[in-house]
């Protein structure tokens, strides 16, 4: 076989292979199907369904920020369909691709031909939301292709499309099945009320997930922000995801900086809400051409409250305005239509000089100009969610004090009941709790469930009795005499003699293969055997610093001189406060098992600042 033909044979296989999404992007489908009219060319529909559709999301979206990418619709021809196709990176914002999902719903009620197919890198996502109350014929390997959005409802594609045969479906197969029987596709208001629930609260959502927030920044930078506040979003991703390379702009002289702390003015920044908490939680040494206007604003700030204030407005200004020279320094690598039109926006306020921005009178004229939203909403009592959790009231009634809005309580609410019926399901196995079918004709009986139940119990059946003899056996721990002993009164004296000998032979040969393993685990110092009583110090909070430097200093003496005694071992507190702290430095701020170990204690570890400082971060850059 030539060349050639491996060529086209690869070709053919790899064209099987079902084509994933990358993480954290929805994609959405929208058909015009109509059995009457086959012949037709479904273009012009879609024309108008595609602008109707953008007309939609302006009036719905404005003022909207979007994470990453917005809502967007193209002409679409593949294996002999014609489609409009869209796919939005929605990034760390979920809210964007619930708001599709509701803007795609709300375009179905307005055209009756028209049939939606949304989903995301998890699959059909508005079926995972449903797990609870779909039918049992309907599991995650054949989903695929089966639920679709039509005149404002969900439904889902019966096992008929596929033959009967319990498979997934083709994307030809569903569009071909909902053309030709439209009328036997499932619409069942449990699973739409489930799968729709996040819909609930749109469209009024929409604006409550915005914040403003004062901010001290250049002037340049506010006269951008003035006129196209969306390029907030890739200006907060690049800071969010910097690296040392994109830090290196920072470094420059203030004649290198498109936004040089100078001529510096305080706005109202509208946000996300996302996007001001990746904002605000980030962790971030000012660059050293910002150090000498916080430091005087920091000893400024000592007492006073508005002081306090105006050093918390140029701390958010400081990594907004490094967030956008990040964005500046990297525009032409990004894909990002709205870091390309910040580019250029910042093109022609440079070419327009000084004179072209806005003076202070032209800034307190701006609409909302110092709104600053309250920022209680980061803040967690986690008292209060564990009373949201149960569903309680605080003790006093109030529902101001309360954790989240109600929204967020209703959320909060459903996933424990859920989770709580899982598992006092007894029912649920390894595919998760099942529930009552939906379908008549899929209904399994009770009996050959309950017999294939007891042989999944046998086959993982556990003998705990067992499995402790095996364990004390490795350890090297004597075998504890069961209570149906042969050592019984039935037993003959040959008997016990014989089982007595066997298990000497047996307990010399572990007892000589722990003695192998432990002089071998001492001769690398990975093991203390006999550490002595006296030499073990608890770790104290305050004072205990020179006991542990003398006990580190002398073992390393005596590691050194070669002794052997028992004299020569670590102090097992010491070596257990290292290891410990190390673990939780190298989580560096993030969650791990030292630091939820210290939680569950109730020790709160401070951050590691001398290996962290300021000075230190810069110079690696």
């Amino acid at each position: 076989m030539n060349s050639e033909d491996n060529t086209e044979l690869s070709t053919g296989d790899f064209s099987d292979l079902p084509r994933s999404l990358p993480e954290n992007c929805v994609e959405y489908l929208l058909f015009v199907l109509d059995n009457q009219n086959e012949c037709r060319s479904p273009l012009p529909h879609l024309e108008g369904i595609r602008r109707a559709a953008i007309q939609l999301c302006d009036r719905i979206t404005t003022g909207y920020i979007w994470q990453r990418d917005s809502f967007q619709l193209r002409l679409e021809r593949d294996q002999d369909l014609v489609y409009l196709r869209g796919a939005t990176d929605y990034s760390d914002s979920v809210e964007d691709e619930w708001l599709i999902v509701y803007l795609l719903r709300e375009l179905t009620k307005s055209f009756p031909k028209l049939w939606v197919r949304v989903f995301d890198s998890d699959g059909e996502f508005l079926l995972v939301e449903a797990a609870s109350v779909l039918p049992k014929w309907l599991s995650p390997e054949i989903d695929s292709n089966r639920a679709w959005i039509h005149d404002g409802k969900l439904h889902m594609l019966p096992l008929e499309a596929s033959s009967g045969m319990k498979r997934p479906l083709s994307l030809p197969e569903a569009v071909g099945f909902v053309t030709s029987s439209p009328d036997a596709v499932i619409h069942s208001t449990f699973v739409e009320a489930e799968a729709f629930y996040r819909l609930e609260k749109y469209p009024k959502h929409i604006m409550s997930t915005m914040h403003h927030s004062l901010v001290t920044i250049p002037r340049k930078l506010a006269c951008i922000l003035h006129e196209k506040p969306s390029t907030i979003a890739p200006a907060v991703e690049a800071f969010y995801l910097r690296d040392p390379v994109a830090i290196k702009p920072l470094l420059s002289s203030s004649k290198d900086l498109h936004f040089p702390p100078e001529d510096l003015v305080t706005i109202s920044v509208k946000f996300t809400k996302v996007l001001f908490a990746q904002l605000k939680s980030q962790r971030f040494p000012a660059p050293p051409i910002w150090s000498a206007i916080l430091e005087t604003a920091e000893k400024q700030a000592a007492d006073a409250e508005p002081t306090q204030a105006r050093l918390a407005c140029l701390e958010m200004g400081m990594k907004v305005a490094s967030g956008f020279e990040m964005l500046a320094a990297d525009t032409t690598k990004r894909d990002n239509h709205l870091a390309r039109e910040f580019s250029m926006i910042l093109e022609d306020v440079e070419e327009d000089g000084v004179q072209s921005l806005p003076t202070n009178e032209d800034i307190e004229r701006w609409e909302d100009a110092l709104r600053d939203d309250d920022e209680s909403w980061l803040d967690i009592d986690f008292e209060q969610f564990e009373e949201e959790l149960k569903g309680n009231l605080n003790p006093r009634g109030q529902t101001k004090s309360r954790f989240g809005d109600s929204s967020a309580q209703a959320n909060l609410r459903k996933i424990v009941s859920r989770f709580e019926a899982f598992l006092n399901d007894e029912k649920a196995g390894a595919d998760g709790a099942e529930t009552e079918d939906l379908d008549s004709d899929s209904d399994v009986s009770d009996e050959s469930e309950e017999d294939s139940g007891d042989e999944e119990d046998k086959a993982v059946s556990f003998d705990e009795e067992q499995f402790s003899r095996m364990m004390r056996e490795m350890m090297g721990l004597p075998a504890i005499q069961p209570k149906d002993s042969k050592s019984g009164p039935g037993l003959s004296l040959h008997d016990k003699s014989q089982d007595a000998l066997e298990g000497d032979v047996e307990d010399e040969d572990i007892g000589q293969l722990t003695a192998q393993l432990e002089a071998e685990l001492k001769e690398y110092g990975a093991l203390n055997l006999d550490p002595k009583p006296e030499q073990s110090n608890a770790i104290e909070a305050r004072g205990g610093t020179d006991a542990k430097d003398r006990t580190k200093d002398g073992s390393l003496q005596k590691v050194e001189d070669g002794e052997e005694s028992s004299e020569e071992e670590v102090d097992v507190d010491y070596n257990l406060a290292k290891n410990l702290l190390e673990s939780f430095k190298s989580q560096a701020g993030m969650a791990g098992p030292a630091g939820n170990i210290l939680g569950m204690m109730g020790l709160q570890l401070p951050r590691d600042e001398d290996d962290y400082g300021e000075d230190d971060d810069w110079k690696c850059t």
